[in-house]
Formats: C-alpha cells, structure tokens, sequence
C-alpha cells in the first residue's frame, strides 16, 4: 500500500489546514518523527560493544540521518511559509498585492 493511502486521513487533514506541499512535508516529518521514536527504543536494547553507555554506531548513523532528513524539511516548510507570508503581505501603500 502507497503512503497515499496508508496515511490519507492524516494527509486530508494537513493538507486542509496548510496546503497540499506544506501539509505533505508535515506528515513527512510525522513519520521521520516516528521512526526516531522507534530507532530510540532500539538503543535500548543495543549498545556499543566498544562504548557501552552509547547505542551501536549504526543507530546512531541513522538516527542522525533521520533528523539531519527533519531539517531539511522543516527548513522547506519555513521557506514555503515566507513565500506565502510575503506573498500575501499588503504592499508600502496599505493596499493588498494582487494574487
């Protein structure tokens, strides 16, 4: 099943309230968000042979990829918002821009 259909509720939803880009990149973020969740509870049960306070080095490599792949996101998102926010700013004259 695509991730269209596994997650249409929450994308309906998103989409409504932010756009259809914006709201995609949210559920995006949700599931990047839930996979940290889940690599999280892995590194209980698996550390470093080396270093045993610290989880293996490869959750650690991915947990760092997943919230390395958040920001980039995120920072899509912010950039999306600045251009609707600028976008949709009224002009130096008080009047509104044309759309």
């Amino acid at each position: 099943m695509s991730a269209f259909d596994d997650h249409k509720e929450e994308l309906d939803h998103y989409e409504t309230m932010m756009g259809r880009h914006r709201g995609r990149l949210a559920v995006t973020l949700d599931r990047l968000t839930n996979a940290m969740v889940l690599i999280g509870q892995h590194t209980v049960y698996c550390h470093s042979s080396r270093i045993p306070d610290q989880p293996a080095l490869d959750v650690q490599i991915v947990n760092g990829e997943l919230r390395k792949a958040k920001e980039l996101i995120q920072s899509v998102m912010e950039e999306l918002r600045a251009e609707r926010d600028a976008r949709d700013a009224p002009d130096r004259n008080g009047g509104s821009r044309p759309k």
